[in-house]
């Protein structure tokens, strides 16, 4: 942790540096890391479940039980963020996944499976919320969307990595040597953090300015109108995200009749459209405001999810429209690049990092029930209707952001009542 701090100006109020960029990368890193641990497993379920002999239903339980310690890790790491610091909440999240993950690989059963998944699962939920609370605080405001949205392409490419290790790689290596090999990364990328990445000046800040016993649970429930609409509105978004992605692929191979590779090239065509989804979300939002992007990007997820699905057998006889649709929907899901200056806006300093955690990793932890709906109520009306329900909770979430203020330009202590704003930089 820093030592000292300097009132003003804060890090926010002065021009993209070195220091900017410094936390950019390293922020970007921890996080294209922590998302490729956790989706790594689900390339690598099937070779798992062949040597240490588990069943659907063992898997399953395996990848749900990451998701629900990622609601734990959210939890726990979302507190320790505004108690002890960004800086050392990040570095702990990163080792943590980083073991977890390197853990995996000497499983030989499917209870050691399940606690190596949690351990990672735990760490991988932690680390999201410090290190955008660490951006939203240390990047000037008017760019504040874009190098979040920046940051947040780490999910797709995450993915992307995951998909290529486990093709490319795991053939060769086994799976047991890609989690060794795949634990490194965040290692190397811990000990950089401990080096080189500072801490937010805006917490050391607010720790200093006021009696900081540690969260102060009373300002969120100063806040709990806006914490409430927030969980609602990341609940709905979250559902559609996990409702295409956990069963989108299985259900193009086994019900549409499409090879692994026709498969794996319409994933990919997901995977570009979020990568360019996610780059371009916070240019926009900071042009044009968080609300009206949000819910434009939401709904171009929405009805990119209709032609795979319901719309089917008119849309394959179009040439390229299905692959077209995917790309929207993995565009659309470039939302989520903004769900962090969003919430960051709206609360302050001293439940920032813990309305992170919270929000994301506790709708994240919902998603452990989504699976086991989608194979339910696939058995009884068709995966094709089901599967486009992605498209009615997409829809319900980007209608829901227009409950919430619009944020674009707030000063990031706006809502800080023991911190007094600069008089060079006005409140909006």
């Amino acid at each position: 942790m820093a030592t000292a701090f300097k009132p003003h100006p804060l890090l926010s109020e002065l021009p993209m540096g070195r220091t900017h960029v410094r936390i950019i990368v390293l922020c970007f890193f921890a996080w294209i890391f922590d998302f490729y641990d956790l989706i790594l497993y689900s390339f690598l379920l099937v070779p798992i479940a062949r040597e240490l002999r588990l069943s659907a239903a063992d898997s399953s339980l395996a990848l749900g039980t990451s998701l629900l310690m990622t609601a734990a890790g959210g939890i726990i790491f979302g507190f320790a963020g505004d108690r002890f610091g960004r800086k050392p909440t990040i570095v702990v999240t990163v080792a943590i996944y980083g073991i977890g993950t390197l853990l995996c690989a000497a499983s030989n059963s499917l209870v050691e499976l399940i606690v190596y998944r949690s351990i990672t699962g735990l760490g991988m939920g932690g680390g999201w919320a410090p290190g955008q609370s660490l951006i939203a605080e240390s990047v000037p405001a008017q760019y504040r969307a874009r190098y979040a949205a920046y940051v947040q392409t780490g999910a797709p490419l995450g993915i992307l990595l995951a998909a290529a290790v486990s093709g490319q790689v795991t053939p060769i290596v086994g799976w047991r040597a890609t989690f060794m090999l795949s634990a490194a990364p965040a290692l190397i990328v811990a000990i950089a953090l401990i080096r080189y990445l500072p801490e937010s000046d805006v917490w050391l800040h607010t720790r200093a300015a006021a009696t900081f016993e540690g969260v102060d649970l009373r300002t969120l429930r100063e806040h709990r109108r806006v914490f409430r609409l927030l969980f609602f509105t990341l609940l709905l978004s979250s559902e559609a995200y996990w409702f295409t992605y956990t069963w989108m692929p299985g259900y193009l191979e086994l019900k549409r009749g499409l090879s692994a590779s026709g498969v794996s090239a319409l994933v990919i065509f997901m995977q570009v459209g979020g990568v360019i989804g996610y780059a371009i979300f916070g240019l926009l939002a900071d042009r044009f405001g968080r609300r009206p992007i949000y819910f434009l990007f939401g709904m171009v997820m929405a009805v990119g999810l209709l032609p795979p699905t319901i719309f089917w057998d008119a849309a394959s006889g179009v040439r390229g429209l299905i692959a077209m649709a995917m790309f929207m929907v993995g565009f659309g899901t470039g939302l989520w690049s903004g769900v962090a200056p969003m919430i960051s806006e709206l609360l302050p300093t001293r439940v920032r990092n813990t309305a992170l955690g919270l929000l994301l990793n506790v709708t994240r932890g919902f998603q452990f029930f989504t699976p086991i709906f989608i194979a339910a109520m696939g058995a009884r009306v068709g995966f094709a209707p089901t599967l486009a329900l992605g498209a009615v909770f997409s829809a319900a979430g980007a209608s829901m952001v227009w409950t919430l203020p619009e944020t674009r330009g707030r000063r990031i202590t706006a809502l800080d009542k023991a911190v007094a704003p600069s008089p060079a930089h006005p409140d909006p």
